[in-house]
């Protein structure tokens, strides 16, 4: 919202959204603060799944998903911290980019052509890329965003049917919760943003929205991974970090001479 109380670092507004949440009000470097600094608990949970991914030895994809994941937080920081259409695209571009790598890793076990569905997910990125560049979607872009997400859904929830372990199927209530939960701060804070402007707290919805992303989507890489290593049959099993922070840990067999 254009209600700056600082002057402007970054210039004039040239983004083709803005959030509920008052302009420059804490720093002339930072647009929308608490829109800006929601994102790095995203980054640290990435972070913490790529240490994992790599420590342990699971695939690629799975430090590529996590290093997406931070990717798009920090495209968002970048966005909401300028308020510029150049980062907002940097901040929409990563989240197609990202979801095409989930339909990879969800549907690429049963492909039987291994090299066809890489290229064409690869190119279906970089036109998209391209014409987002160009034509600048507004609510297409949503509607297409929305339309991939829902394509993964059937595949994830066959991967719920078959997990057993109670552990692996509670990350995966914990992944639907945290989506339900962000959406609803998504939603009040768009429908509801011309009252809120006049509260005395500002709710700071699209935050929230930020704040539970980052944790949703560390569940659903963590509950992909346990998925993948069952499959490969490297004995998963769901440990604590910090207490409270679930990850999957790994017990390779031993490769015969």
């Amino acid at each position: 919202m254009d209600e700056s109380v600082m002057a402007s670092f970054w210039g004039p507004v040239t983004s083709t959204t803005e959030l509920c949440e008052a302009n420059y009000t804490h720093s002339s470097y930072i647009a929308e603060f608490y829109n800006t600094i929601s994102n790095v608990p995203g980054i640290l949970l990435a972070l913490i799944g790529i240490i994992n991914a790599v420590r342990q030895g699971f695939e690629k994809r799975f430090s590529a998903l996590h290093l997406f994941n931070m990717i798009l937080a920090v495209g968002s920081m970048l966005f909401h911290a300028t308020l510029q259409l150049v980062w907002q695209q940097s901040d929409e571009t990563p989240m197609v980019w990202e979801i095409l790598l989930y339909m990879y890793v969800l549907y690429s076990p049963d492909w039987h052509y291994r090299s066809t569905m890489p290229t064409f997910l690869v190119l279906y990125g970089a036109t998209f890329a391209v014409l987002h560049f160009f034509l600048r979607f507004g609510v297409m872009f949503k509607l297409h965003y929305i339309g991939l997400s829902l394509l993964c859904l059937p595949r994830m929830y066959k991967y719920y049917i078959q997990t057993k372990d109670r552990a692996a199927k509670r990350i995966a209530k914990l992944y639907v919760a945290t989506l339900l939960l962000a959406s609803v701060c998504w939603v009040v804070d768009r429908a509801l943003c011309k009252k809120m402007t006049g509260w005395y707290i500002n709710p700071q919805g699209h935050a929230w929205w930020h704040v539970l992303m980052g944790f949703n989507s560390y569940f659903a890489n963590t509950f992909l991974m346990f998925c993948r290593a069952q499959q490969r049959g490297w004995n998963p099993c769901i440990e604590k970090m910090f207490g409270f922070l679930p990850y999957v840990k790994i017990s390779k067999p031993e490769k015969k001479d």
